[in-house]
């Protein structure tokens, strides 16, 4: 097949429009042949056997507030913080000015039997807004690896306790935990761990807390509901055996399948269970701490007491990776004694630069009464979504503070959802980039039952919940149409 000079003048023109790399080739280029994209379809950008170039992996250059720039010049509103990250909005120069200098003056020094100042500083902090006696913070660079430590840690506890057989962890079906083995391990989501067994053994899931796919005789009682699905944990751990159970990983609202908030008393039931069982209950907060719900630490929204808090994206705003695992001084207290140390670090762990940019990012929160903000407007941005309703394929609207899901379904009145090719066709054939190209960047995810989830930046209000909900109702009614 020959190309014309203008085929290829135009191609040239779409490949450049990102710029070009210091080697020359276009930035379209060269991400196709070279950046492996994470969670990503590659096959999308490879060219076609009939001649076509592919499309261009959508290249962000700006971003500023609670909006984004692609190379283009196009804007987005982004729905989702990053990746439920980007806190205090993008394009905060304090945040970058915070980590030149604490390069110039330290730019990097590990933990491993020696501190410096940042990361002295940062932990204080964080364990100041951490509820009970959560004192000791050990710095991750993620909140996979958070996660991962906060396993190891449990296991490493109950033998220092005498209690070696004390080892498996308890999760809930879809939640997702992260990418690291022991954390894919918790993960409830067979789609991402199948390809990678066998994993770390011991991980259990029970029941999530999906009240709009309970039993009817729950779904219209959430009390009854919370207790239902908190004592399904006291059930597995008496089936596993109370002396091989070592923890129960739990996210204040779970992220996968959707944003499932807890049902009344859920947290208050499960914290029983532990204490009876002599169980560690983990808030996973990779997610929801830093002012997603609300609070610094979600389990205050809730009102319960974790023995380990794991987080992480928030902290800094994503302007540097960090992240924690935030533990009971009951749990530290066998490392305060003789030759016993915990034997688990990360090289960038607790990274000077990191860490002065977490401190920075916090002072913005505080300065500028993020985490009222939130509690504020949570009311009026979950008002504003809950309008979609009225839309025939919308079935559930969910979520607390500034983190939503939208379930999608075929039939309201049956809760019938789509099947796999159905799905598919409309997630990612349609739906993904047609938000996109309507100016909004959210999530369409099928882990579970179809959803589209919104985790925009804490900054917003009014103005951006009415400019969301008014591109959800055009793209979902033309999804309907071609449905």
């Amino acid at each position: 097949m020959t190309t014309t000079p203008q085929e290829t003048t135009a191609r040239t023109a779409s490949m450049t429009g990102a710029g070009t790399t210091p080697a020359g080739t276009p930035r379209y280029e060269a991400a196709r042949d070279h950046l492996w994209g994470h969670f990503t379809r590659q096959s999308v950008y490879e060219p076609t056997s009939s001649g076509g170039q592919g499309a261009n992996v959508p290249v962000i250059v700006k971003g500023d507030g609670a909006y984004i720039w692609d190379a283009e010049g196009r804007k987005y509103l982004d729905g989702l913080a990053g990746l439920f990250t980007v806190q205090v909005g993008h394009g905060r120069e304090e945040l970058a000015q915070a980590a030149a200098k604490q390069a110039k003056e330290l730019a990097f020094f590990p933990i491993w039997s020696y501190a410096h100042p940042s990361a002295i500083d940062l932990a204080e902090r964080l364990a100041a807004y951490a509820p009970g006696d959560l004192n000791r913070v050990f710095f991750t660079t993620g909140g996979g690896e958070a996660v991962e430590s906060a396993w190891k840690l449990a296991k490493h506890y109950f033998k220092l306790q005498g209690k070696p057989g004390k080892h498996k962890v308890i999760s809930r079906a879809i939640a997702y935990h992260g990418t690291p083995q022991g954390a894919l391990s918790i993960t409830g989501i067979p789609e991402l761990k199948e390809m990678f067994e066998p994993l770390v053994p011991g991980a259990f899931r029970v029941p999530n807390t999906n009240i709009y796919r309970a039993h009817d005789d729950l779904r219209d009682d959430p009390k009854k509901f919370g207790r239902w699905a908190a004592d399904r944990i006291g059930e597995a751990i008496e089936f596993e055996g109370p002396d091989t159970v070592a923890a129960v990983f739990l996210e204040p609202v779970q992220n996968a399948g959707g944003c499932f908030p807890p049902p009344p008393g859920y947290f208050e039931r499960v914290r029983e269970i532990c204490d009876e069982y002599d169980v560690l209950l983990v808030s996973d907060e990779t997610i929801c701490a830093f002012g997603r719900i609300g609070e610094i630490f979600a389990c205050r929204d809730f009102d319960y007491q974790p023995d380990i808090i794991t987080c992480a994206k928030g902290m800094t705003s994503g302007y540097s990776p960090i992240g924690a695992m935030i533990a009971s001084d009951k749990l530290f207290e066998p490392y305060k004694h003789g030759t016993t140390a915990f034997p688990h670090g990360y090289t960038f762990g607790g990274h000077p630069v990191s860490a002065a940019v977490a401190m920075a990012n916090l002072d913005i929160f505080e300065r500028e009464g993020l985490t009222d903000h939130v509690h504020q407007n949570a009311p009026a941005f979950r008002a504003t979504l809950e309008k979609l309703k009225d839309l025939p394929i919308v079935g559930d609207v969910r979520g607390e503070g500034f983190f939503y899901g939208i379930e999608l379904v075929k039939d309201k009145a049956t809760r019938e959802t789509f099947n796999e090719d159905e799905s598919e066709r409309m997630l990612r054939g349609f739906l993904s980039k047609a938000l996109f190209d309507a100016g909004l960047y959210c999530r369409a995810d099928d882990r579970g039952d179809p959803v589209v989830q919104l985790s925009p930046p804490l900054i917003i209000g009014p103005t951006e919940f009415d400019a969301i909900e008014g591109m959800l109702r055009d793209v979902l009614t033309r999804a309907w149409d071609m449905l």
